[in-house]
């Protein structure tokens, strides 16, 4: 499949830079496959579109506050990002504006007395940072770092003051597990009302984790689908979530995926073997004409344009489909990716 069939143009000022007011008062397109229907709802509207037993299968990624700027001994600026830490005071980071000759003595812009050395460059373009102290690289990032939100969201990030905004925004409302550099966006439009309601219903919920990487942002750059190399993400699955996978199966109840990160762990997971509580990896690249598994509907953001996202909403609906929902949803004026409005497909 060529890449330039999951290109489209998207007028600018529908790329949303900051979220809706209330979450829950998002836009939500809703397209059953079964008839080609699109509909023009509103979120508030997702608990009377699932069924009774629906089991929604959510990740409970926690971003972090990962970007952080040092300051060189001659004022240089540098733009950093945390990836992880690899032992303790070490720092697997990304860095922007760090120049050729190592600097030992850098200092985090918003905490002077806090010091850090770069003490080591590798292949793939990651440093990695010695961190003065004895804190854990969440507690200091707690205090010097700010979220990290996607590129297209074009807003002074550093220097507009929304940051504490951000914190609670750009985090779902069940975010528990520390580790994400960016956010499964599906999940920041529910609310602790509307998942009450859910309850209500007995519409169950089954939490993963998989921590969102840099991947999610690549873009496609080889000619065709087949020749993009696919990042790898880390994935746990508790014995709760692992309990009630398994019995929606066994039921045949339908699993509902909340975002792509969910869809990507369910369908990385071998069809002829039960669930089981552990943790992996997974590089699973989804597009047309994949056969899908286990996920019977899916609720996502609309995606940047030649991504693996994308491709994997067209693996989902259609090649044809997804560009006839990309148009209405333009011609709709719907917002869209990470801040923007969401979509239900059945």
């Amino acid at each position: 499949m060529r890449t330039d069939e999951l290109d489209f143009h998207l007028p600018p000022e529908l790329i949303a830079q900051s979220p809706s007011i209330q979450r829950a008062a998002s836009r939500l397109l809703h397209y059953r496959k079964s008839t080609g229907s699109i509909a023009h709802r509103v979120f508030t509207d997702l608990p009377g579109m699932l069924r009774r037993g629906d089991l929604l299968v959510f990740n409970d990624a926690r971003v972090l506050p990962a970007r952080f700027v040092l300051r060189k001994n001659t004022g240089g600026r540098i733009e950093g990002l945390f990836l992880a830490e690899s032992t303790p005071g070490r720092w697997r980071v990304l860095l922007r504006n760090f120049g050729r000759s190592p600097d030992h003595d850098l200092a985090f812009e918003s905490e002077p007395g806090l010091r850090a050395t770069v003490v080591a460059v590798h292949e793939d373009g990651q440093y990695e940072l010695a961190v003065a102290g004895s804190e854990p690289a969440l507690v200091i990032l707690g205090r010097v770092g700010r979220m990290p939100l996607p590129p297209y969201i074009k807003r002074d990030k550093d220097h507009d003051g929304r940051d504490s905004a951000d914190r609670e925004r750009y985090q779902t409302v069940y975010a528990r597990t520390p580790g994400s550099v960016a956010a499964p966006t599906a999940g920041l439009h529910f609310t602790d009302a509307v998942l009450a309601e859910l309850d209500s219903m007995g519409i169950q919920r089954a939490m993963l984790t998989l921590h969102v990487g840099l991947g999610t942002f690549k873009p496609v750059t080889a000619e065709t689908l087949e020749g993009h190399s696919m990042h790898v993400e880390a994935f746990s699955v508790d014995p709760a979530a692992a309990e009630l996978l398994n019995r929606a199966q066994a039921d045949n109840q339908r699993i509902v995926a909340i975002g792509t990160t969910s869809a990507r762990v369910l369908e990385s997971w071998p069809a002829d073997r039960p669930w089981k509580a552990g943790s992996g990896e997974t590089s699973i690249f989804i597009y047309p004409p994949y056969r899908w598994k286990r996920v019977g509907a899916l609720l996502t953001n609309f995606h940047l344009p030649r991504s693996t996202l994308i491709a994997l909403v067209a693996a989902y609906v259609g090649l044809e489909q997804q560009r006839e929902i990309y148009k209405t949803a333009i011609q709709q004026r719907y917002r869209f990716f990470s801040y923007g409005d969401a979509m239900f497909l059945e």
